[in-house]
């Protein structure tokens, strides 16, 4: 049975940085890249995924880490079809709208679905329907929703905060439930590379690769479930 949609959690404080970059108070860790937060989800979720190429109908991708929505925006703006494509999040501190609105009013190109996101995030709906996707956002300790939900994916966006800051979205354990939840063949597409990440997927069944980062960053990781 799929879970109920479940109402946000009180907001976690932020911080602005340049006036458009949203920062968690409570991991002190930026939503997305400095150097780029669309440019950043494009090198590492879709193209570490192998996407647009793989999309086709009924493909399935899961995401540790909703945040402002940048990759599902990402997403959306490289699949306009053929075929129907589901996007599941998991989220335990989800943003208000008004935080939303603002951390993606700093990419225009995002605008063609920015506003529809946003119309249905302020009203409530946590399964969200845009032409060729339907996005679910399933809100909550990714350790408890994540084991508990029936879904596969495809593909996978680990995009939590920065392990050291936020463990509890890299531990051994919850990559166990991101393999037992990929289909055969699925992948994962991260920008962290640190050793006991890909340690845990490696352990977890995925066959697992470095490559160049974004940015700043050297590595990024990228894996395919054997």
């Amino acid at each position: 049975m799929p879970l109920p949609d479940q109402p946000l959690s009180p907001d976690p404080p932020l911080e602005w940085r340049e006036g458009t970059i949203p920062i968690s108070r409570a991991f002190d860790d930026p939503y997305f890249s400095l150097a780029g937060g669309l440019d950043e989800a494009r090198h590492v979720f879709l193209a570490g995924n192998g996407l647009p190429g793989r999309l086709q109908d009924g493909f399935h991708i899961a995401e540790l880490g909703f945040g402002t929505g940048l990759n599902l925006m990402a997403l959306l703006l490289c699949h306009r079809g053929p075929g129907h494509i589901t996007f599941t999040s998991f989220e335990a501190f989800p943003l208000a709208e008004g935080d939303i609105a603002r951390a993606l009013a700093a990419f225009p190109e995002t605008a063609p679905f920015a506003g529809r996101f946003l119309a249905q995030w302020a009203g409530g709906q946590r399964t969200l329907h845009f032409p060729h996707l339907t996005a679910r956002v399933i809100i909550g300790d990714a350790r408890d929703t994540l084991p508990a939900w029936t879904g596969k994916a495809d593909a996978w966006f680990l995009d939590g905060f920065s392990p050291p800051k936020n463990p509890e979205l890299w531990s051994p354990a919850l990559m166990a439930e991101v393999a037992r939840h990929t289909r055969p063949g699925g992948t994962f597409a991260t920008y962290s590379a640190a050793g006991h990440v890909r340690h845990s997927l490696t352990e977890a069944g995925f066959t697992v690769t470095r490559h160049p980062g974004f940015g700043r960053k050297r590595h990024m990781t990228t894996g395919v479930l054997a």
